[in-house]
């Protein structure tokens, strides 16, 4: 089984609902796992984030330093609610050697996301402002400094990865799915590669925003001993196929 379910938001949200963040994933969270161990589910993996991470480290982070530190103020209720599923997950296969574990994605992206403004994660959120801009003839805003440093997953990869962990991996150790930190870019970087793949011809502007977490960067040299040959899609490609589908998707994508 994969437990997917969860409440998610970007930066904004997260600031703006704590508690709530933190109950509704605590007691979806609770439930599932629970219930996986009555059910005798035989497998159970949960997706955590890479936001459980602490915010003061040594870079890049592996899966030893989740739980070495507090996470960043932005989003430390739905941050502690993640990091739970990991002491679940061990205390479940401890005391009754159940099979769970755990995957820990860097930031997500791709086609069929949630394109809400108030709601969504970097990404979905900078296309389709970019769309709006584009069709108003002006520029991309972007809120904050654009220097905050993260590493980006295509969904499609995260996909074929979880479905590797459900058959193969069998540890309750968690695991992180990320490309290298070498991979990293500023939201700057990738606010204007989506502003140039809107062909929106005026320069970012830049609005004074709070900017979050300035870096999160972790290791993959865990996945990468053990699946060697896998093959990330590059930002560039991921993120043509993600714009190239939200325009034809406009209208009936999820915003």
């Amino acid at each position: 089984m994969l437990h997917l379910a969860a409440r998610v938001g970007g930066l904004f949200a997260n600031m703006n609902d704590k508690v709530g963040f933190y109950r509704d994933n605590m007691r979806m969270n609770e439930n599932v796992i629970h219930t996986c161990y009555v059910r005798k589910v035989e497998k159970c993996v949960s997706c955590l984030s890479t936001c459980i991470f602490p915010d003061i480290a040594t870079y890049p982070m592996d899966e030893d330093t989740i739980h070495k530190g507090l996470p960043h103020t932005s989003n430390f209720g739905y941050s502690y609610a993640k990091r739970v599923i990991d002491v679940q997950n061990r205390i479940y296969n401890d005391q009754f050697g159940c099979n769970f574990t755990s995957v820990v994605p860097c930031n997500v992206y791709g086609p069929h996301d949630q394109w809400d403004l108030s709601k969504s994660h970097v990404i979905p959120g900078l296309i389709h402002k970019a769309y709006l801009a584009k069709q108003n003839g002006q520029a991309l805003k972007v809120f904050g400094s654009g220097k905050p440093l993260r590493q980006f997953i295509f969904s499609e990869d995260l996909a074929r990865l979880m479905i590797w962990a459900l058959r193969e991996y069998n540890s309750p150790e968690p695991i992180i799915l990320s490309v290298s930190e070498n991979d990293e870019v500023t939201i700057g970087e990738v606010s204007q590669m989506v502003s140039d793949l809107m062909d929106i011809e005026k320069d970012l502007e830049y609005v004074d925003a709070a900017d979050g977490q300035h870096k999160k960067t972790v290791t993959n040299a865990k996945l990468r001993g053990i699946l060697p040959n896998f093959k990330f899609t590059p930002l560039s490609e991921g993120l043509k196929q993600t714009v190239d589908w939200f325009n034809a998707n406009y209208e009936t994508c999820r915003k």
